[in-house]
């Protein structure tokens, strides 16, 4: 299960990532971040980096060590991690790694009301979502390719390297899934493909089913 967390938020663990190597202001928290690419491994809102950095200061994870002005501009805050913060991005990640947690996508949401589409729409639509799959895959390679070639160690990378390895995961289950109704092996497709046929409310075929009656073409 996971820990409930003083900050309990993933930018919350990327700050305190950024952190460990020397005190930052916000400014060159937030450029850190977005040189790292940090949005392509959570959500983050941009928007709320003032009050998550505020948050950590306020539990003990972060603590002000000065600050300085550059010219005409605002005085900006200096925060150092703390132990405890240290503490606490080391707990936080061997739990993210550790404890699998269910994660709900667009896709599983689509995938759960998908009886509303024709089968044939679903076999033109798993198509084009493989084809957009398998352009983010090449490209994904090729960002990893070029980040070795460059010398970035493979340990900075391995979050892409699994990335990738779920996207072709996905891919695969896509073509398969599409192949089973293609070939009309995929059991009860042509009920489904009836129910459509006939404008017969998705609705009412989910009230029958959920009462235990037998499709059509089982009976």
């Amino acid at each position: 299960m996971a820990t409930k967390r003083k900050v309990n938020n993933l930018l919350a663990l990327a700050v305190l990532a950024v952190m460990i190597d020397r005190p930052k202001h916000r400014y060159e928290i937030a450029q850190t971040l977005k040189d790292r690419g940090k949005e392509q491994d959570m959500a983050i809102k941009w928007g709320s980096l003032y009050t998550v950095v505020q948050n950590l200061e306020k539990v003990g994870y972060l603590e002000i060590v000065g600050s300085e002005r550059d010219g005409a501009r605002p005085e900006r805050v200096i925060y150092q991690i703390t132990e405890a913060g240290r503490t606490e991005l080391a707990d936080w990640t061997r739990e993210l790694v550790a404890v699998p947690e269910w994660e709900a996508t667009r896709f599983i949401a689509g995938l759960s009301i998908l009886s509303v589409l024709p089968p044939d729409e679903v076999i033109e639509l798993l198509g084009r979502r493989i084809d957009a799959l398998s352009q983010a895959i090449d490209g994904a390679r090729a960002e990893t390719t070029k980040a070795v070639a460059a010398g970035l160690p493979r340990l900075f990378i391995i979050e892409s390297e699994y990335g990738i390895a779920m996207l072709e995961a996905e891919v695969a289950w896509a073509r398969s899934f599409r192949a089973e109704l293609s070939e009309g092996t995929f059991p009860g497709v042509d009920w489904w493909r009836q129910i459509h046929a006939d404008n017969i409310p998705v609705a009412e075929v989910i009230a029958s089913v959920e009462r235990g009656m037998t499709r059509p073409e089982s009976s």
